[in-house]
C-alpha cells in the first residue's frame, strides 16, 4: 500500500536551534486512514507561534491547522475518530476542551487527555493529534 505524505519537512528547518535532522510530515494518508502529526499553535506556512500564553487561543489555532490538513487529505473534521490532547497544565483543560468541543460538535470522536511536563517549545501549552477515517 502506498502512503501519501502531506507537507513533508525536516526538523533542522523547524527547530534550527536544536541539533536535529529528521524527515517528517504533517499528515500521512494510508488507505482510508489519516494520521496527523500533533498540532500546536503554530502557523503551518510561516511557523509563527500564535496565542502565546492563551490556551483557548492556542486550541483555536490547533483546530484551524487540523481542519486545513484534513481538507488537504480529502477529508474534514467530521471524519475524526480519535483525538489525543496534550496539556502542559491541568488548569488549561476546560478552556481547551470548550474550543475542541465546539469545533467537533456532532462528530463524537474518542478522546484521550494527558498532562505532560512540556511540549517541544516552552510557549506551546496544548498539542492535539488526530486519526481520521474517510471513504
Amino acid at each position: 500500500m502506498i502512503h501519501k505524505r502531506i507537507r513533508p519537512f525536516n526538523t533542522k528547518d523547524t527547530y534550527p536551534e536544536q541539533q536535529l535532522d529528521n524527515d517528517l510530515c504533517q499528515a500521512v494518508v494510508t488507505g482510508k486512514s489519516i494520521y496527523l502529526r500533533g498540532q500546536v499553535a503554530q502557523d503551518l506556512d510561516t511557523r509563527e507561534n500564535v496565542a502565546v500564553g492563551d490556551p483557548a487561543g492556542q486550541a483555536e489555532k490547533v483546530m484551524e491547522n487540523i481542519d486545513i490538513l484534513l481538507r488537504e487529505c480529502g477529508a474534514g473534521l467530521e471524519n475524526i475518530c480519535k483525538v489525543t490532547v496534550y496539556l502542559t497544565d491541568i488548569r488549561f483543560r476546560e478552556a481547551v476542551y470548550r474550543v475542541l468541543g465546539r469545533c467537533m460538535k456532532g462528530v463524537y470522536p474518542v478522546f484521550t487527555g494527558l498532562v505532560v511536563v512540556a511540549l517541544a517549545r516552552p510557549e506551546w501549552l496544548v498539542e492535539v493529534d488526530v486519526i481520521a477515517e474517510f471513504e
